[in-house]
């Protein structure tokens, strides 16, 4: 009876959604993949895939184009064919999206097979995500950072923290559940603020030591437990340069794969400018200070490339427009070049 009123509901569903924006329609079929693990199982064999080794995405190079191939069932079974492997490596893979047209898009990792083997088989590299995110198109760089945060979390969280039980991962992968206790675990992220800093005509960028050379970027930082965002942004530009935050406006948020599954908000800060004296935490920053206008913007026509000079000086250039810290800066520049002189 249970399986008939599931039909029932999955066909009155359907018949409302004709009338719902494709949207709306395509994130009703997602949610019902997650809690449906037969609707799911189903929709694998129609799915396309994309793979992993050990948390690096697979792409390949057509010209000068860096593509991010999705793979169909049938050619993931073809494929792990040759290394004898059994149809049971759909249990272990998760669902992170699909198409307008409602074909589901899942990852998968094969990190327990042979790199190079696949690599040759496959026509392509596993590529660090770190450079993946760079080189494939927006769209692209968005899905595998939500693949791969998904992927890590589900290897991190194979054992109940109450109980030390294994966990078992719903076939969607959008939760694990510890029997034993009765616990359900849901994929996280971290909350981090991400600050342009201003005095109301410069603005502050800052570098680590593990940066590239040259770069700079905004203060950033993760929210304490009972923090809200205000009081983050206030108490990360105190502790980072030791400026008191006057005023704080949020303006976007984006998901960070680094260092494991981040959100981001972004913010603008204004401090005084008779109070804009940096006193650096040397414990976290290498160097932090001002730039004006014009440095900002010769700045962000700067590749990494063509940052270093011939006597062996780098010139400071920003994030790609990939990373929301690229936003914060281009709106900052607006901002200044929309004020009367």
């Amino acid at each position: 009876m249970a399986a008939i009123y599931q039909v029932a509901y999955r066909r009155a569903s359907s018949l409302i959604c004709r009338f719902h924006s494709t949207y709306v329609r395509k994130m009703r079929y997602l949610n019902e993949l997650k809690e449906d693990d037969s609707l799911c199982r189903q929709a694998q064999t129609s799915g396309g895939f994309y793979l992993f080794h050990n948390l690096s995405p697979f792409l390949q190079k057509v010209g000068k184009k860096y593509l991010v191939p999705q793979l169909s069932a049938s050619e993931m079974k073809r494929i792990l064919e040759k290394f004898k492997e059994t149809e049971q490596w759909t249990e272990k893979s998760v669902l992170i999206g699909c198409s307008d047209e409602h074909v589901p898009h899942f990852a998968l990792d094969l990190g327990a097979l042979e790199k190079s083997d696949l690599e040759a088989g496959l026509k392509g590299a596993f590529t660090d995500l770190r450079k993946a995110l760079f080189v494939v198109d927006g769209k692209d760089a968005s899905l595998l950072a939500s693949a791969q945060s998904l992927l890590r979390w589900h290897d991190s969280h194979q054992y109940c923290s109450k109980t030390g039980q294994p966990t078992q991962k719903n076939l969607a992968g959008s939760k694990r559940v510890c029997h034993a206790s009765g616990i359900t675990y849901y994929p996280q992220m971290s909350p981090v603020v991400i600050t342009l800093v201003s005095d109301g005509s410069r603005c502050l960028l800052a570098r680590q030591p593990s940066f590239p050379q040259g770069m700079y970027t905004a203060l950033s930082g993760f929210c304490d437990v009972g923090e809200s965002v205000e009081e983050t942004v206030r108490r990360e530009v105190a502790e980072e340069v030791g400026l008191e935050v006057e005023s704080v406006w949020y303006t976007a948020s984006q998901h960070w794969p680094f260092p494991s599954s981040c959100l981001m908000l972004a913010c603008h800060a204004l401090v005084g400018a008779r109070q804009a004296e940096i006193s650096m935490n040397s414990l976290e920053l290498e160097e932090a200070r001002w730039f004006g206008l014009e440095e900002i913007v010769e700045g962000l026509k700067r590749e990494p490339r063509s940052s270093k000079q011939d006597d062996g000086s780098v010139l400071p250039w920003f994030p790609p427009k990939q990373a929301i810290a690229h936003q914060l800066i281009c709106e900052w520049v607006k901002q200044q070049m929309s004020q009367p002189a």
